[in-house]
């Protein structure tokens, strides 16, 4: 079982509009409703692919309910998620459909008291027991400690269970204290958490603060990824234009499957470059178009090097 950590689950809703003008009416064209949050969504790919996935963090009020409602009906996936007094949030995605560009508006979520966040402490240590690999997601909600993520993660290391930490801000910088085996940020995290825009330079830095690997999403130029096995960049056959929403989610779901695989890093990088980009072609975080994975996949191309000299690497399935 693959063990997803969503501190800050939403009820995620897209809005589709022709163009997106400021201080101007808009007539929505189409609406859709998901479970959402980093680690629900990244938990929602994985379970796509066939693989049992246990959804853990907080849920409460009309919103927390209609989430699990939603997650009820998702096959391969369970809910452990822990009820909390306050309302869990929403997110807003605003989807222009004349440029592709997508504006997002995210609550800050429940504020989580200190027996809500010992009960989830509990919750988390008894199902790293039957967890082969654990993700945490997202942002954190008032209430909860800046160092959370650190304190988890070693508590997964102690266990001896894989992790993956996906965050930002002051979470990002606290957290990479807990030793992560994989740190999965962004761009413009590394670049805030290292103070380099340069990727290469910035990852390395990364890796320097205690994440046992690094993995960059660079956007429509792919992945990069500084190991302990070496460094490569995975990049998609093409440019794709839609939804980017939940592509760096899907990454997450590539790079944890392949993990608990145990396939190799050139690997994990070309199923995560292709998941990430068949999210760009849905139309809501957590989902992706299954044909175009598999096509895409097959031209992904990874090329790096492994402690020596490496060529290109193409996946071919």
């Amino acid at each position: 079982m693959i063990l997803t950590v969503t501190l800050n689950t939403a009820l995620d809703i897209t809005y589709r509009v022709p163009s997106l003008r400021p201080h101007a009416p808009h007539r929505v064209s189409e609406v859709t409703e998901r479970p959402g949050g980093k680690g629900v969504n990244v938990a929602r790919v994985l379970a796509a692919l066939g693989h049992e996935v246990t959804v853990t963090g907080f849920s409460g009020g009309t919103t927390g309910r209609v989430l699990r409602d939603r997650l009820s009906g998702v096959p391969h996936l369970t809910d452990a998620l822990v009820p909390v007094s306050g309302p869990t949030r929403r997110t807003v995605a605003v989807v222009d459909e004349r440029s592709g560009g997508t504006t997002l508006l995210n609550e800050p979520g429940p504020a989580i008291g200190p027996a809500e966040w010992s009960a989830f402490q509990g919750v988390y240590e008894d199902l790293l027991a039957s967890a082969s690999a654990v993700a945490l997601c997202g942002s954190l909600p008032p209430g909860v400690p800046v160092g959370a993520y650190a304190g988890l993660l070693r508590t997964a290391r102690a266990a001896g269970v894989p992790t993956l930490l996906d965050t930002s801000g002051a979470a990002l910088r606290r957290g990479v204290a807990g030793r992560p085996d994989i740190l999965k940020p962004n761009a413009d995290e590394l670049a805030e958490l290292t103070g380099s825009h340069e990727p290469l330079t910035a990852t390395r830095d990364a890796r320097r603060r205690g994440a046992g690997a690094v993995v960059a999403s660079l956007g429509a130029e792919g992945l990069l990824a500084v190991t302990p096995e070496g460094r490569w960049r995975a990049a998609p056959p093409r440019r794709l234009r839609g939804n980017p929403t939940g592509a760096g989610d899907a990454a997450v779901a590539g790079l944890l499957s392949a993990l608990v695989e145990h396939r190799p890093w050139p690997d994990r990088l070309a199923r995560a470059a292709a998941l990430a980009a068949a999210t760009v072609l849905s139309p809501a975080a957590g989902e992706f178009d299954r044909a175009a994975y598999e096509e895409l996949l097959t031209g992904v191309t990874v090329t790096g090097e492994a402690n020596a000299a490496q060529g290109p690497h193409r996946v071919t399935s």
